[in-house]
């Protein structure tokens, strides 16, 4: 199920611990930050567990089996983590390596056998996202992009709001996203990256657009630009702003930034009335506001100002239950591997539509 099955959706299904037959098993591919966020959503649910690692770093992995009840038989390095085909409490893994590696550690997971949630992008390349679902349905496993605003409370209502036609008919849409990144990171690296800010931030608004439309972009323009000559910036770019039609003609701008604190947002303007959520992508404390008009006479208008109270790594245990749903249920994903296809359809062509300054 892509953006448009958003639409029917409200909140994410929660299922009863009675439903639950056994936990699903999970191995983290990558012990970096956003593992770290993932391994603890994992642990404050119910529905799953953390049964494998795969590190290059075997000190650092054998504390962190420690700290989940992981044996030690279940780390593996890089080069030999192919024996994961025989561990059977390793159902799924969760791939939380830089973006180019992505694909080889999604495609040799399924090649395992086992089902795999990647972190977005899915990849560098359409062509690499290709391989990857080709790949997962001929292992017959399962193949989710980590979109975890797409199983975010807030998102999904102000998605519900739109689809039932609150704010009328939508003309635009705006957002961004940015940070000022210390040197010396990975993203900032092309062959470890892929691009900049927009592979990293910007997909975020990226993907909003689509979902919040309900449809998809048919015509791009965009500008890219690099303000600070710093050495950060050598390989990849520091901003980018693009513009998307969608539609029967909705635009949707987006901003992205390495270089600049951009609380992400998003503002959605119909001819009813507005909605916007920020902060929209951390990953806690979201806030929805909005204001629309009903159209039954002297009414007043709807105001909206809702705070999402829930903590990281919330957002991360939904996501990993959904998936744990979708093993034990057979059920499509709701951010499968061709919704990171199609963003990564979209990022090269806002890249390929640059217009000259």
């Amino acid at each position: 199920m892509g953006v448009k099955g958003l639409a029917a959706q409200s909140l994410p299904i929660i299922r009863a611990e009675a439903q639950v037959e056994r936990k699903v098993g999970y191995c983290v591919i990558g012990l970096g930050r956003i593992a770290d966020h993932f391994m603890r959503g994992v642990a404050q649910g119910s529905t799953s567990k953390i049964t494998g690692l795969v590190s290059g770093h075997r000190d650092k992995a054998e504390r962190i089996a420690a700290q989940y009840g992981v044996a030690t038989s279940s780390i593996y390095s890089y080069e030999d983590m192919d024996r994961m085909r025989e561990n059977k409490t390793i159902d799924a893994v969760y791939v939380a390596l830089p973006n180019s590696m992505h694909a080889e550690y999604t495609i040799r997971s399924a090649k395992a056998g086992k089902h795999v949630i990647c972190e977005k992008p899915i990849s560098v390349t359409v062509a690499e996202a290709e391989q990857m679902i080709a790949a997962c349905k001929a292992a017959n496993v399962k193949l989710m992009i980590a979109y975890r605003c797409q199983y975010e409370p807030l998102h999904l209502k102000a998605v519900k709001l739109i689809r039932d036609g609150a704010l009328g008919r939508v003309h635009t849409i705006n957002g961004a996203f940015g940070f000022n990144s210390p040197p010396g990171e990975w993203r900032l690296t092309r062959k470890l990256a892929g691009g900049g800010s927009l592979f990293d931030v910007g997909i975020y608004v990226l993907n909003a657009s689509r979902y919040l439309t309900g449809d998809e972009p048919v015509a791009f323009t965009s500008y890219t630009s690099t303000m600070d000559h710093d050495g950060r910036f050598d390989e990849v770019e520091e901003n980018v702003s693009w513009a998307l039609r969608f539609p029967p003609g909705v635009l949707a701008t987006g901003s992205c930034s390495y270089g600049t604190t951009m609380p992400g947002y998003f503002k959605v303007f119909g001819t009813m009335g507005t909605l916007q959520m920020e902060p929209a992508f951390n990953y806690d404390g979201t806030r929805l506001l909005g204001t629309y008009f009903t159209g039954a006479k002297g009414a007043p208008p709807v105001i909206i100002d809702e705070t999402n109270p829930e903590k990281d790594p919330k957002q991360f245990e939904r996501e990993a239950d959904h998936f744990t749903e979708c093993i034990l249920e057979n059920k499509t994903p709701r951010s499968p591997g061709e919704e990171g296809l199609r963003d990564m359809k979209y990022m090269e062509a806002i890249y390929r539509s640059q217009a000259k300054a």
